[in-house]
């Protein structure tokens, strides 16, 4: 068997989100077929910049094709573009501008992925709403499995992606609250799809003492992972640090690991340690009280996995459908939506509280469940199989309306589709 993975940035270097996600699967699942990456020549997601140079590599033993980006993403066009079809009535053609000004806007990629198709058995496409994605799945949507990696955001609302999560072969959910999004956005039912989510390379062993010896970590701590912005939350993250820090001042320190977007409290009690090797951060996680997820958007945390993967209890941020659900059906973490909530659930996270033991074995016991690496490759092994029995290849991808039609503003924005699709927190269930 022979597969393509496609995914907006790729490389050893880049630690987070969809584009970790796709180089777990493409490392794992080359033990069981011929495994090549597609992807594009960019390193930054702001500006899609052709920092690598075209053609291919290895990377970790996996053959990396890599295709130049048309032309970089300006912020102020996005973000006017965003604005139009997130926030106001609009037409196709407004739609198909915020694709390519979102981008990575790669043509040349698309086109080889559209010439070679038929020597793959299947196509993973990473991230639906980039250019890539969208693109991609429409000219091989009979070889197309599309792995959403979708937040609940107002792009789910948008017209152009209704057709492809009815038209590709298949779809791989990282959660039952994506699956439900998803399948309320586009009446999707009939398209085969399973929820799988990510394993990790969790490490039998781990050294906490040798982490805080190393960074002078000498008190309790809760401890964040990820990129340090406001739309991860961090923002209302300190806000509400720096109050329980000022009222509880023998609490918990707090731990940063990540690159910093917005400004870090000058306080005694933060530690912001920047970018560290996977073998640090296990050693943070074994090192913590707990984590904290404090983001608004996710389709899946791996970091949370990680830490009850490592016995640690998680605090999530419960506005986060996904990462409430996931506490929930694993009862291996809390919730806060307000400041009151946060600093109850801190109390009663700390390794000496009521809860810590317990929520941590049964973050443990999840994981081991639902999460190893043979779980998460014989899902992705089992959706090939089933696909290849089908007699079908799965239903004609859906043109897109005419010069004309294409104009007419009569889309309802974004936000307003978003608005409609029923939120919440799936309690049954795995991941």
């Amino acid at each position: 068997m022979k597969l393509a993975v496609v995914v907006q940035r790729y490389g050893a270097d880049i630690s987070g989100g969809a584009e970790l996600h796709a180089r777990y699967i493409a490392e794992r699942l080359s033990r069981h077929a011929a495994v090549d990456v597609l992807t594009t020549c960019a390193k930054d997601y702001i500006t899609w910049k052709n920092d690598r140079p075209a053609g291919v590599e290895q990377v970790n033993g996996i053959t990396v094709r890599r295709f130049p980006v048309a032309h970089e993403r300006h912020p102020y066009d996005f973000g006017r573009k965003s604005l139009r079809v997130f926030e106001h009535v609009h037409s196709v053609a407004d739609e198909l501008s915020w694709l390519e000004s979102e981008g990575p806007a790669s043509p040349a990629l698309v086109r080889h992925l559209e010439q070679a198709a038929g020597t793959y058995d299947f196509v993973l496409i990473f991230s639906y709403r980039y250019y890539h994605a969208w693109h991609a799945a429409r000219r091989i949507a009979s070889k197309a499995i599309i792995v959403p990696t979708a937040e609940r955001d107002p792009a789910i609302g948008l017209s152009l992606f209704g057709p492809v999560f009815r038209g590709v072969r298949g779809l791989m959910y990282n959660s039952p609250e994506e699956r439900a999004m998803i399948e309320a956005a586009s009446r999707n039912e009939h398209v085969p799809g399973v929820v799988v989510g990510v394993g990790s390379d969790v490490p039998e062993r781990t050294d906490p003492a040798r982490f805080r010896r190393a960074f002078n970590i000498h008190r309790p701590f809760a401890l964040y992972i990820g990129r340090i912005d406001e739309n991860k939350g961090c923002a209302e993250l300190f806000s509400h640090y720096l109050r329980y820090a000022a009222t509880f001042p023998r609490g918990l320190d707090l731990v940063l690991i990540g690159s910093a977007i917005i400004d870090i409290p000058a306080h005694p009690k933060v530690h912001h340690l920047g970018f560290l090797s996977d073998r640090d951060k296990f050693d943070a996680l074994a090192a913590s009280d707990l984590l904290i997820m404090p983001s608004y958007f996710e389709s899946l945390s791996m970091v949370a996995l990680e830490a009850w993967a490592l016995g640690r209890p998680v605090l999530a941020n419960g506005r986060c459908d996904v990462l409430k659900g996931q506490c929930i059906r694993s009862n291996a973490g809390l919730y806060y939506e307000r400041y009151e909530e946060f600093v109850e659930a801190l109390y009663s996270l700390e390794s000496n509280g009521p809860l810590h033991a317990h929520l941590g074995r049964n973050g443990r016991a999840y994981f081991k469940r639902h999460y190893t690496w043979p779980v998460i490759e014989q899902k992705y092994l089992d959706m090939f199989a089933n696909l290849k029995k089908a007699r079908t290849t799965g239903r004609a991808m859906e043109p897109l309306p005419g010069w004309l039609a294409r104009r007419a503003r009569n889309l309802p924005p974004g936000r307003e589709v978003l608005d409609r699709i029923p939120a919440g927190a799936v309690k049954t269930g795995i991941a």
